[in-house]
């Protein structure tokens, strides 16, 4: 994580019991990342931690504006926070470190390679 934070990198692991968040459905397993995006970061400094969806629904390109955002996640989203455009159109790197092996769930600007030389063995996109 601390290669690759802030920025694009995206980890499921295991809730814990701590947790107390009503985060809906997760199958026991929460995704934390810490954005590279001024105003986001600006915010999470105020805040602390913040539960939060990601800005685009699962098979969508990632919404790169608020009104995109609000195109895909509409009422599901009780605030949004706009900061302007987004100057990426990739979404982020997601990996599973749930199991024995970390595995790719999605790839994203962190390539394989760049995972492998971090963390050793990982396994490619599902």
């Amino acid at each position: 994580m601390s290669a690759c934070w802030p920025g694009p990198l995206t980890i499921v692991c295991r809730a814990q019991p701590s947790l107390h968040w009503d985060l809906g459905d997760t199958d026991g397993t929460v995704a934390v990342r810490m954005p590279l995006h001024r105003v986001a970061l600006a915010l999470l400094d105020r805040t602390g931690p913040m539960a939060v969806t990601s800005a685009n629904r699962t098979g969508q390109p990632p919404a790169t504006t608020v009104d995109e955002a609000v195109e895909q996640a509409g009422e599901a989203v009780g605030v949004y926070l706009d900061g302007g455009p987004s100057t990426s159109s990739v979404a982020s790197t997601i990996v599973d470190v749930t199991g024995a092996v970390p595995r790719v769930l999605r790839a994203g600007p962190i390539g394989l390679d760049r995972l492998r030389a971090l963390v050793g063995d990982v396994e490619g996109p599902a």
